[in-house]
């Protein structure tokens, strides 16, 4: 497809979970009885026109995100569904209009401050694409989404940080309380599919087992719509924050009522964006026609391992490294083993491996990645037959993980999926590697958070879960 459907729009990623017939969204029509019926045609513009004592046509149906969050029908690797606020087109329109304010005098106070945020994935795949370094298309692409309208462009790393030092906090308590209400193995939740998988599928059993901590994109939410829009004196619904990102869930995952501010009549993320749509907006044109720019530095990024306009690589599993992170992290401070490398053992498959630290023979952790929906089935079902013994266990739905992401730009002709994703693999690994431990900004975490793991903290970075309720329908009877 050349752009967003009016339907679900799947990828030809190979692990995809059939949809089911619950997920129908009925249309009431109001009509009078009619003694003779009605006959109905399909015109050419895909409307069903009703035909009795003259004619009309009839409503056409529309899904939104949020009717397939609360559905407990389909579930793919990367659900695309045409939401108005979510398309690239409504971007452009926003975005055009708020130029127009701009430059109009009498109406410049009501433009909104655009700000874009860029993870790491996207400009690897877009590197990829156009034949570029990491570091020109890092440039092209804010100057790209300058050109757009763009006020304020940012990249993940502080929100990537805060992701694994929330993350991790979180699974050392857990370990050491040994809670029934926080079992382990502790799951990650950054994965918005596996999250609506989870929910969907296996509701209040598997839902204790993830993590708490908000997605890096939802923390960048939370650190515009309210830092930032503080510090630039504006209230949140004045600022438009717009996401880069590698897959269609982060679009379900932005349109989750849990990531709206009622107070501020404000969703954290207003729209996501992907590579695939950046590819699709760009058209036959070259990234590299539009002037360098570079990232903003606002919130006063520093890091030893490299300058500050760069993205960031976290560990070797291109998803975040919450795994190899977290374990080196653990083993220190419950153990006071000092791990610097981690050599995973695959199991059934290269996106199913698990890492143990031994003592004396004796297992003290053990963690796993788990990527694509059929490991994280096999996954399940050993969680629920009592059969896994880990620890904890990074869960991404897209086989090889985030930078395989079901809306990163496809494979040219010639070259095979494996190919590329190998490529954006090495490519990651090229990347200055982000050390959390690293960076401090002392007056944002004493004077937003009220430090790291506060309860003002658990507040702002960390989310809840909902398991959906089964439709009963006579199309899910099995006859």
């Amino acid at each position: 497809m050349s752009h967003f459907s009016g339907a679900l729009q799947l990828t030809n990623l190979d692990d995809f979970i059939t949809p089911s017939q619950e997920c129908i969204k009925p249309v009431i029509i109001e009509k009078s009885k009619s003694k003779t019926g009605a006959k109905i045609s399909i015109q050419d513009d895909g409307y069903y026109e009703e035909t009795e004592d003259g004619s009309r046509k009839l409503q056409k149906v529309e899904i939104t995100l949020q009717d397939c969050l609360a559905c407990s029908g389909c579930i793919t690797s990367a659900e695309g569904v045409l939401i108005t606020q979510q398309s690239q087109e409504e971007l452009l329109k926003v975005l055009n209009e708020n130029q127009s304010l701009k430059t109009n005098d009498k109406s410049s106070d009501q433009a909104r401050v655009v700000v874009f945020t860029i993870s790491q994935q996207p400009v690897l795949s877009l590197a990829q694409r156009y034949g570029l370094t990491v570091e020109n298309t890092i440039k092209h692409l804010c100057g790209y989404l300058r050109h757009l309208g763009g006020d304020i462009i940012l990249n993940t790393k502080i929100a990537d940080d805060l992701a694994l030092l929330e993350c991790r906090q979180e699974f050392i308590e857990r370990f050491r309380s040994k809670s029934q209400e926080q079992p382990l193995p502790m799951l990650t939740s950054s994965c918005p599919g596996w999250v609506c998988y989870a929910e969907k599928t296996h509701g209040n059993f598997i839902l204790p087992y993830l993590s708490t901590t908000r997605s890096p994109q939802q923390i960048m939410g939370v650190l515009v719509k309210q830092w930032l829009a503080k510090n630039l004196k504006v209230k949140a619904e004045q600022i438009y924050h717009v996401t880069l990102m590698p897959c269609y869930d982060k679009k379900l995952e932005a349109s989750r009522n849990d990531f709206f501010n009622e107070v501020e009549n404000s969703k954290d993320v207003d729209c996501v964006i992907t590579s695939i749509e950046i590819e699709q907006m760009l058209g036959s044109e070259a990234l590299e026609k539009y002037p360098a720019s570079k990232f903003d530095n606002v919130f006063g990024i520093v890091d030893g391992n490299g300058p500050a306009d760069t993205i960031w690589g976290y560990e070797s599993s291109t998803s975040g490294g919450y795994s190899e992170h977290i374990f080196k992290y653990s083993a220190k401070h419950l153990f006071d083993m000092d791990v610097a490398t981690l050599e995973y053992k695959n199991l059934r498959n290269p996106d199913f491996r698990e890492v143990v630290l031994e003592k004396d023979g004796k297992c003290l952790l053990k963690f796993a990645i788990a990527n694509g929906f059929r490991n994280i089935q096999n996954l399940v079902q050993k969680l629920k037959r009592g059969k896994t013994q880990y620890h904890f266990v990074e869960v991404m739905a897209c086989p090889s993980g985030c930078i395989n992401g079901g809306a990163q730009i496809r494979p040219v002709s010639g070259q095979t999926a494996r190919e590329l994703t190998s490529q954006l693999e090495h490519l990651y690994r090229q990347l200055p590697q982000s050390s959390p431990d690293n960076f401090t900004n002392e007056s944002m975490y004493n004077g937003f958070f009220d430090g790291l793991h506060t309860e003002k903290a658990k507040m702002l970075l960390h989310t809840t879960y909902h398991a959906v309720e089964k439709l009963n329908t006579a199309l899910n009877i099995k006859w």
